[in-house]
C-alpha cells in the first residue's frame, strides 16, 4: 500500500477495511475520471451520490488525492458547503413550512452559488470554494474559504442527493414515516422539496458529465451509519446528536433516499453496491 494512503487512513481515523474501498472504488473511479477527462477534452464533472454515512466524502477525498498525486488537477466539492444558513432557512420555515428549518433536503441549498462554482472551476483562474460551518449553522466568512487554482481536470461533487430526480406526484400522497404523518399531514413540505428538486437542482445536476452511486443495501442501515458519525463527534468533544435525535433527523432524508435507491441505479454511470459495514461488494468495474 502506498505510504500516502497509509497516512490518509491514519489522518482520517479510518478502519483498515478502507484499503478495500480504495482498491474497489477510489482507484477505479480515478481511472474512469482520467478516461472521461481525455474523452471530453475538458474538465470532467462527476457526481458522487450516497446516503448519509455511506462514506462518499471520504471516497471523494481519497480519489482526488490519488488523482493529484498522479498529475491531474482535481478537486472535491461537497453539496453540504452550499447549505442556506440558519437565518435563511428560518425565513423559509416561517413562509413555507417549519420543517425547512432543518438543513439537508432539497430547498435548503444555495443552488445558484453551486452552479456558479462548478462553472468557474473550468476556468484558468482561482476559484473560491464556499465552506459551511455546522457549528454556527452559517456559511463561513469568505476570508476562510479555500481557493482552487483552475482549470480543474476533474471535479467531484459529492452529496446525499446529488443527481436525484423528483418523485412522481402520486408518490407524495402518503407519508413514509412518523415525522411526515405528524408534521407534514398536508404534504406541503415534501411537495415544496420535490418542486425545488425538479427546478433549480436539475440545473445543477445537469452540469454533471457522469454520475456514480454508492448504493446502500437499504434505507434501514442509514440510521446506524449516521449514528456512528455522531458518536465519533461526541467522542472528539465536537457535539454530536444522540441516538434518539439521529432517529428523528434521518426521517427528513428517508423519502428521497428510498427513491434514489429505487430509481437511480438504472441510469447511473457506475453503481457501487455497499455492504452494511460500508465496504463495497467486489465487482468488475
Amino acid at each position: 500500500m502506498d505510504d500516502w494512503l497509509t497516512e490518509f487512513i491514519a489522518e482520517q481515523g479510518l478502519p483498515a477495511s478502507f484499503e478495500l474501498t480504495f482498491e474497489e472504488v477510489c482507484r477505479p473511479l480515478a481511472d474512469r475520471a482520467v478516461d472521461w477527462r481525455a474523452d471530453f477534452g475538458r474538465t470532467a464533472l462527476i457526481g458522487l451520490c450516497g446516503a448519509q454515512g455511506s462514506g462518499k466524502s471520504t471516497v471523494a477525498a481519497a480519489t482526488v488525492q490519488y488523482l493529484n498525486r498522479n498529475g491531474l488537477n482535481a478537486v472535491a466539492v461537497s453539496l453540504d458547503d452550499f447549505y442556506l444558513g440558519g437565518e435563511a432557512r428560518g425565513w423559509l420555515a416561517r413562509q413555507v413550512h417549519r420543517l425547512l428549518q432543518v438543513r439537508g433536503p432539497p430547498g435548503t441549498h444555495d443552488v445558484a452559488l453551486a452552479c456558479a462554482v462548478l462553472d468557474h472551476l473550468r476556468m484558468p483562474e482561482p476559484t473560491p470554494l464556499p465552506a459551511f460551518e455546522k457549528a454556527t449553522d452559517e456559511r463561513a466568512p469568505k476570508r476562510r474559504w479555500r481557493t482552487f487554482e483552475g482549470p480543474a481536470d476533474v471535479v467531484i461533487l459529492e452529496g446525499w442527493c446529488v443527481g436525484a430526480r423528483p418523485e412522481p406526484p402520486e408518490r407524495l400522497k402518503d407519508p413514509v414515516n412518523t415525522m411526515e404523518r405528524r408534521e407534514d399531514p398536508t404534504g406541503a413540505w415534501r411537495g415544496y422539496a420535490n418542486r425545488q428538486l425538479a427546478e433549480g437542482y436539475q440545473a445543477l445536476f445537469g452540469r454533471l458529465d457522469r454520475l456514480v452511486l454508492l448504493q446502500a443495501p437499504g434505507f434501514e442501515v442509514v440510521k446506524g451509519w449516521r449514528g456512528e458519525q455522531e458518536a465519533k463527534l461526541r467522542a472528539r468533544g465536537g457535539g454530536g446528536m444522540t441516538d434518539s435525535e439521529v432517529g428523528r433527523f434521518v426521517q427528513h432524508y428517508e423519502r428521497l433516499t428510498r427513491w434514489i435507491l429505487e430509481e437511480m441505479p438504472a441510469r447511473a454511470d457506475w453503481v457501487v453496491p455497499l455492504k452494511p459495514d460500508r465496504t463495497p461488494i467486489p465487482l468488475t468495474p
